[in-house]
């Protein structure tokens, strides 16, 4: 599980855009008084409509946004950073002072303009997603909102559905993905495959999980996280058929280490696959600190895990991470023809090889991952693990 931001944004949610919303009519700087009061009034009805519009927003935008959106209205209604610089502690004012302070001189008026220009791209990219028709393959029975479910000439389907996030896997995606596992194991299909909507694959972990988290909730959190993560490796771990994945595109922390957990990895040649554990002062999970060792050898597993090296396809290939990998062109048509030839073999021929193969080692399995989850409760809470996080987040946020 990529890093949950413990502290970073635990209440950089919507309150930044409620102070929007309060806040009273912009002043129009002296300096600007050359303008004629009807290209003021309309600017400055266009900056209150942006904030209605803003309102009408279902998705949250996500804290880089959010952040930007914050900055621009401070500095179009109160002009250059006037407040003093938080102490390196308070994480959210911090970064909320980073990004206005960014802005520097920026005048009130292009402030307004950039703010309007911003809200102006979230909703267009949020009517965008909204008018795309999903494929008759893709179209859900409307049981999950964050994956797509489909059962189709003996082969389970599971795609990752959130692609305006990355597929990033928030709460409801985890504890979907754990139900989908659950009765694609028992249903009358012989495979199972999970694959992502969009342009990633996965993105690891959404870090919005843990947003408005109180200091007094912070052990608790971790805690119910550590037993979340436990559940959904070990759904992989217990997957009583054939699980394939099917990499469409770049990949990152928890949907990488439990690929060692699936029977077979087919991934596009633009897919990459990236565990940066140690950059957000974390540690290995999905069996990982096991599997990848003993796939791909002690020295290359370490360069993932220890050092977060990204691999490539074709490099992944090699140290046997991934099956096979196919061009990109080709990649969609190829991949599903062979696994629709799969899924006509013998059911249960399939199952009882399968547990030959895993048997051996599921006890063991279940063992490191419940030791990985343990050690990972003990790093979020950790002045490491924080500091690191915060860190990466405002570098984001930098405009």
């Amino acid at each position: 599980m990529a890093a949950p931001a413990l502290t970073f944004v635990r209440r950089l949610c919507w309150r930044p855009l409620r102070e929007m919303r309060q806040a009273q009519a912009v002043c129009i700087p002296a300096t600007h008084l050359h303008m004629t009061a009807a290209t003021m009034q309309v600017s400055q009805k266009d900056f209150e409509k942006a904030q209605e519009q803003l309102k009408l927003l279902k998705k949250d935008p996500g804290n880089e946004a959010k952040l930007k959106l914050y900055a621009l209205f401070k500095q179009a209604t109160e002009g250059p950073c006037n407040s003093p610089k938080p102490g390196m502690l308070d994480f959210v004012k911090k970064a909320k002072w980073d990004v206005w302070n960014s802005l520097g001189n920026l005048s009130q008026d292009n402030a307004r303009q950039k703010y309007i220009e911003l809200v102006s791209s979230l909703v267009s990219a949020e009517s965008a997603g909204h008018k795309k028709d999903a494929s008759p393959e893709e179209i859900s029975d409307g049981h999950y909102e964050t994956i797509l479910v489909t059962t189709k000439n003996k082969m389970t389907k599971i795609m990752f559905n959130r692609p305006d996030k990355k597929n990033a896997i928030n709460h409801k995606m985890y504890k979907e993905i754990i139900q989908a596992l659950g009765e694609a194991g028992k249903d009358d299909s012989t495979i199972a495959v999970i694959t992502g909507n969009g342009d990633y694959y996965c993105s690891g972990n959404d870090l919005n999980n843990f947003t408005n988290v109180q200091p007094s909730d912070m052990e608790k959190m971790a805690k119910d996280g550590a037993v979340l993560l436990k559940e959904f490796v070990g759904q992989f771990i217990d997957f009583p058929k054939p699980l394939i994945a099917v990499v469409n595109g770049p990949a990152i922390g928890i949907c990488v280490t439990v690929l060692a957990l699936c029977d077979i990895v087919y991934a596009s040649d633009r897919a990459t696959f990236q565990s940066p554990f140690s950059q957000l002062g974390q540690s290995p999970e999905g069996c990982s600190s096991y599997l990848f060792p003993k796939i791909m050898g002690l020295a290359k597993a370490s360069e993932m895990l220890l050092f977060n090296k990204k691999l490539t396809a074709a490099e992944a290939c090699e140290v046997g991470l991934v099956t096979e990998v196919f061009p990109d062109r080709s990649f969609q048509k190829e991949v599903w023809a062979r696994l629709e030839a799969y899924a006509n073999l013998p059911k249960n021929s399939l199952a009882v090889s399968k547990q030959l193969l895993r048997s051996v080692e599921k006890e063991k399995l279940h063992a490191i991952n419940s030791k990985e989850c343990e050690v990972l409760q003990e790093r979020w809470l950790s002045d490491e693990c924080i500091n690191a996080i915060v860190s990466f987040f405002q570098k984001k946020s930098k405009l």
